[in-house]
This record gives structure tokens, sequence and C-alpha cells, in this order.
């Protein structure tokens, strides 16, 4: 069975050029325009078949994010929503990233970011069920509740072999009018349902593109080849069009970015590539899936295969 344990190193990094180039549209965002987005991906391929869980943005219409989907698909490309929950059941003014995964037991469960109304927090929820179409009317239970001083979102998670890890954004709540300010933290789990914070994996640079925030995409376990896709941004105003740096782990749980500019972006202003995750494949190469800004400022899902 291939399962949500985690890529490995036989994954190379992505080269830039084919890496937009040669993608597919997996899913447009439902509105043109800035602030319309379908991204935000979290994949899987499990006994042959792809699953790809993703979130909803339509400001016009519903606000900020109101849906987190999960969907099937034979190919990777062309996908059939399975499960749809919407931020009403989590009492959540919005829902931003999901984490989609697959245990060694064979549960789904699907991780959710959760914007408490009213606030700057966010914490992280978790539904779980023997089978993805039972997502939709599991319970949820909070599992990263965040505090008065600290958000926490958009994790990443992987298991390998013994013990689960956790990255996640935290943002700092001391300063209301810098709360997009953030850093990936590490955690691990016996259960993958009560985390122990281990500290910081990974911090912006000070004058650099990533100095405002960092926030892991995807991570690749290899022992002391760790590798991470990152997202960051230099400023405020880069806020929800972060592009996408690589960092190297040391084996201790700390990364160190590489490089003194992005490793991907889209060629579209604001230039935004985000989100980006992985699933090596059976017979080498892997499958990509990444949200990016397309021409008229909107945000798309898109997925590529690299060898």
């Amino acid at each position: 069975m291939t399962s949500s344990a985690s890529p490995t190193s036989r994954l190379a990094v992505p080269d830039p050029g084919p890496f937009w180039a040669d993608a597919d549209v997996v899913l447009a965002p439902e509105d043109p325009g800035p602030g319309s987005w379908a991204g935000g991906p979290s994949a899987l391929l499990v006994d042959g078949t792809w699953w790809l869980a993703y979130r909803l943005r339509r400001p016009v219409v519903e606000g900020r994010g109101y849906a987190n989907v999960v969907a099937r698909s034979d190919d990777g490309v062309r996908f059939t929503p399975v499960v749809d929950v919407r931020k009403e059941t989590f009492g959540a003014e919005s829902l931003e990233r999901p984490a989609l995964v697959h245990t060694p037991e064979g549960r789904w469960r699907l991780y959710l970011s959760c914007a408490t109304p009213g606030t700057k927090h966010w914490r992280v929820d978790l539904l779980e069920a023997d089978t993805v179409e039972e997502l939709a009317s599991a319970t949820p239970r909070t599992v990263l509740p965040g505090s008065a001083t600290e958000a926490v979102k958009d994790p990443v998670i992987r298991h390998d072999g013994q013990l689960w890890h956790l990255w996640a954004s935290v943002h700092p709540l001391d300063d209301p009018a810098a709360t997009d300010r953030m850093t990936t933290e590490h955690a691990t789990s016996d259960d993958g349902v009560i985390w122990q914070w281990r500290g910081t994996a990974l911090t912006g640079t000070a004058g650099t593109w990533d100095a405002r925030g960092v926030r892991f995409a995807t991570v690749v376990l290899d022992g002391a080849r760790t590798w991470a896709l990152y997202d960051g941004r230099a400023s405020a105003e880069e806020n929800w069009e972060e592009r996408t740096g690589l960092a190297v782990g040391d084996g201790e749980g700390r990364f160190t970015a590489v490089g003194s500019e992005p490793l991907l972006h889209s060629p579209h202003p604001p230039f935004g590539l985000r989100y980006a995750d992985v699933v090596a494949l059976p017979d080498g190469g892997a499958r990509w899936f990444y949200e990016a800004t397309r021409p008229d400022g909107a945000h798309e899902l898109r997925t590529v295969f690299t060898g």
C-alpha cells in the first residue's frame, strides 16, 4: 500500500523552467481577479488512486476561504470532488490550506486551518474516518489550538516510519498590525493527534526576499538530507503572493535556506507561487501540485510531472 509516508530524497529539487511551462491546470478559481483562489494543495497517491485536498476562496461572494475539498483522480491531473467541508462546520471565519493524511493503519485524516471569527487567531482542527467519504460527517477536534499570543496554521505532516512530524506556520499576535509575520515551527507526535513542539525549523533572513516570514510547503525526509520547499515574503505587502524557496535540514530539526533568491515563482505579477506539495512515484519521478498567480491576479491550482 502506498500511504502518506514521507517523500524521500529520490526526489530532485525541481527545475524552475519546466515546473511552470510543463504544468497543467487542475482547477481554476471560481471568479477572476485578485483574491479569488483555488489552491493550497495536499496530495497523496494511495493504491494507485490520486487524492488531493485543497482550499477555495471567493471573496466577492463567500468572504475569505469558504471550503476545503478532497478530490480523487486516476491520472493526477483530472480530479472529481468527493468531500466538501465548509467553514461553518468549524465555526470559522475562514479555512486555509488543509493537510490530507493516510495513516499506516489505513485511516484518513484531514487537518484544517481555521480562523477564529473577529480575531487574527488561527487553530488546526482534525477530521478522521475510515474512508474519505466519511470525513464529511466526522466530528472535528482541535489538535493545535494556538494561544492568545500565537496563531497556528498550514501544517505539513509526515510519518518517518516511527514518529509523526509536523511543520506549521506560527504567527505572533503581539502586534495587531503585523500578524502576517511567521516562522515555521516543528512538532512531533506518537499518534498524529497529540503534538509536542520541538522548536523553530526556519525563520526569515533579514534584508532578503523572505525577511517577513517563512512557511513550509512540503518536506522530503531522508535523514541528514532532509529538505523542504517553503513560502517566503519580504514585506507585508507581499502577503498572499509568496514565492518558493529551498531549505535543507541538519538532521536535528533545523533548516537553512539555500540561495539568496526564490527558487520558484509565477511569471505573472505579483509572481506568487506557493503551497507546493509533492508525491514520489513508485516507478521514479514525482508529481508536484502548487498554487500560483495567473495573468488576471487570481490563483489557480497547477500540477507538473518531473522525471
